[in-house]
């Protein structure tokens, strides 16, 4: 017997959806920082086994949208409840508290409910036995598991649950290759866009889009362009830096991370423009990958 299917994973920002598919597929696939909005697409992630394929789609956090990058954004997070053999929310020990609209849409599924409670380890157990009993009575999910994710305690037991609801049937994705849907130029935008959120304080994080404009790769080197979008002329000089100092950090610690993770030389050269005000521009949108 074989098993394949989707499992989507959904949420609030900040809950750590990204760390529980990273500890799930045992390695660093969706962007991990503890800033909001760091998951802007969906992420399928692929957890392959000699008897089972499992595709874990990591989404962007589920937020009150202020412009239509959000509005395209939650779009993503909606296609989730129509196309997974699973769905999970993931929510934190100390949360209480559930859109009503939201709460709907994940009691009315037509596929099993999984309510992955993290961040445990922060809490004590009266409080993870508390948010046990309140997800019990609010979602009535089918599984209902508390974990610790950057810990990576009882991850190993959503996979085993997870194998009791996964259909039978072949893989979706080649088994020797497959790790995610996203190829290399994908991960190469998130990579510079997660050092923008960690090197940049304030409006800067979240008013960018990466954009990988060339990749040529060699056998010893990987020569890469990039262009960081911002959407005013002083988050522009914001992002260069006096002198260009800040620039050429971003441009160092990029290219040493990208050199970690595909184990090669890389060549990295950034540029900044300005798209007046792109994340309510759809055309802006559109050519920056936010098509539903």
């Amino acid at each position: 017997m074989h098993q394949s299917g989707f499992v989507n994973i959904v949420g609030k920002p900040n809950v750590g959806k990204s760390t529980l598919m990273n500890a799930l597929l045992g390695q660093e696939l969706s962007m991990v920082n503890p800033k909001a909005q760091t998951t802007r697409h969906r992420i399928k992630g692929i957890l392959n086994d000699e008897h089972y394929q499992i595709v874990f789609s990591d989404t962007p956090g589920i937020m009150k949208p202020a412009y239509k990058l959000h509005h395209k954004m939650l779009a993503a997070v909606e296609e989730t409840f129509t196309d997974a053999d699973v769905v999970i929310y993931v929510t934190e020990v100390n949360d209480r508290k559930i859109e009503e609209d939201l709460k709907v849409k994940l009691t009315v599924l037509s596929v099993p409910l999984y309510v992955i409670i993290n961040k445990i380890d922060t809490a004590e157990q009266s409080v993870v036995e508390e948010a046990v009993e309140f997800w019990k009575e609010t979602l009535k999910p089918k599984v209902i598991l508390p974990i610790s994710a950057l810990h990576n305690f009882s991850v190993d037991n959503i996979v085993t649950e997870l194998l009791k609801d996964i259909p039978e049937g072949p893989a979706y994705f080649d088994k020797d290759e497959a790790v995610s849907d996203r190829n290399m130029r994908f991960f190469t935008a998130e990579i510079v866009r997660e050092r923008i959120l960690s090197l940049y304080q304030q409006e800067i994080p979240y008013s960018v889009e990466v954009v990988v404009t060339s990749y040529k790769e060699d056998e010893t080197i990987d020569r890469i362009s990039v262009v960081i979008y911002c959407a005013r002329e002083t988050q522009k000089a914001i992002l260069i830096g006096h002198q260009g100092k800040a620039i050429k950090k971003l441009g160092m610690e990029s290219r040493k991370k990208l050199e970690t993770v595909l184990e090669k030389q890389v060549f990295i050269e950034l540029t900044v423009k300005v798209a007046d005000d792109w994340r309510d521009n759809d055309n802006m949108l559109k050519r920056f990958g936010y098509e539903i």
